[in-house]
């Protein structure tokens, strides 16, 4: 794909991201259609969880053309590289981003996640060696959290950091870690004293991807996909001064990332939701499956269980109380997965006959597949339900051995 065209990458006025949202959401709407209406318009609907393989330079293009817009990370302060974008604007940014059906981004993790944790936790110095890289989409990120051993108990992670001269060496595994295989820098929680147990003890890293003692191993999925990877480091090093806050103190940071995990971009994967939902009751009335009266009510049933998604978070948006995050992660991921199994119904027999050799499978398989993942990647739902019990309602803690 040729690099976007100087017209299309003008930057919108930044006294837009603080004028009449309404206002604002057309002129988003407009920039949309007119970016995705030429070069980059074979990228509609392309990408995304058990997707990322698709097209992944054309969109890491279209990323860079957002980037030179001024259409990346716009809820950051200014003086960050961000538009300073209020909370309503952010909302009709994500919410228009999904309507376009513009491809899926490559640079979240870097944005909505690791920048925000430096922005909060990091050093002078950090924000500026990093914040431009994600900002301009030079750099990509991946997370270091998740090991074969500690995955929803992420307090039990092994990957030891020892402090030698002025670098740390790393060796130990992590899993499941996303885009690993095309990223510069993993933001990575290893145990850097060796004395402490469980939550204490830990360091919050920033880890260069691209050096000998960094090894990446895809794995495939039932999708025939392989986004996640497992990444070996074997006296992988990286500087003394990338520990983000204080050395020890790496849960605390690691928590405020996931929390910023389930931010304002849901809003926009919710629009997504609502598109996959209106093309399976089209399906359904194309093969006459909608004329199945338990069939058409789980449809029903559906479509409500999506609006008091969308309510509930509206009602929380920007909101810290307690558990707040946890009950919107496992209210979508149940949804999400009770819709993969919906659309396998609707298919009928046909759901189970890949389309071609030697597993070629059409799009409601792919979600049906992936979306069994989704209660248990970004925190499983076991974990959330426990965060419930031990912190909102008070419950003792559970016994961990």
């Amino acid at each position: 794909m040729s690099p976007p065209s100087t017209a299309l990458a003008q930057p919108l006025d930044g006294d837009l991201f603080h004028s009449d949202p309404e206002r604002f959401r057309l002129l988003v709407r407009d920039w949309f259609a007119t970016a995705l209406s030429g070069e980059f318009s074979a990228l509609r609907g392309v990408g995304g969880p058990g997707r990322e393989h698709e097209a992944f330079d054309e969109r890491l293009v279209w990323d860079r053309h957002l980037a030179a817009a001024g259409l990346t990370c716009i809820g950051w302060p200014v003086e960050h590289g961000g538009r300073g974008a209020t909370m309503a604007h952010q909302v009709v940014f994500h919410e228009e981003y999904a309507r376009a059906d513009a491809p899926a981004r490559v640079n979240h993790l870097g944005e909505e996640l690791l920048g925000p944790t430096l922005i909060a936790f990091g050093t002078p110095a950090q924000r500026t060696r990093f914040l431009p890289g994600i900002v301009g989409v030079r750099e990509l990120w991946c997370q270091g959290y998740s090991e074969p051993n500690a995955g929803s108990d992420l307090a039990a992670v092994r990957t030891r950091a020892v402090l030698d001269g002025d670098r740390w060496v790393i060796d130990g595994q992590k899993v499941w870690t996303s885009l690993a295989h095309v990223s510069d820098w993993c933001f990575l929680l290893a145990r850097t004293d060796q004395e402490q147990q469980r939550h204490r003890g830990l360091s919050y890293l920033l880890v260069p991807m691209r050096q000998p003692g960094v090894e990446v191993r895809p794995i495939q999925q039932l999708t025939g996909t392989s986004e996640f990877n497992e990444v070996f480091f074997t006296g992988a090093d990286t500087e003394a001064d990338l520990v983000v806050g204080e050395v020890g103190d790496g849960w605390r940071v690691a928590l405020g990332t996931l929390a910023m995990e389930r931010g304002i971009s849901t809003l926009g994967q919710q629009v997504g939701f609502r598109r996959e939902l209106d093309a399976l009751v089209e399906l359904a009335r194309a093969t006459g499956a909608l004329e199945d009266p338990a069939l058409r009510d789980k449809l029903v049933r559906a479509r409500i269980g999506l609006e008091v998604m969308h309510a509930h978070a509206r009602r929380t948006l920007g909101s810290d109380a307690p558990g707040a995050a946890s009950v919107s992660k496992l209210v979508w991921a149940a949804w999400h997965r009770g819709l993969g199994e919906l659309a396998m119904e609707v298919l009928g027999a046909a759901s189970l006959v890949a389309r071609g050799e030697p597993y070629d499978l059409d799009r409601w398989q792919r979600l049906f597949l992936f979306s069994r993942a989704d209660t248990i990647y970004g925190g499983s739902d076991e974990v959330q339900r426990t965060i419930l019990a031990e912190r909102v309602l008070g419950l003792p803690r559970a016994v961990r051995r």
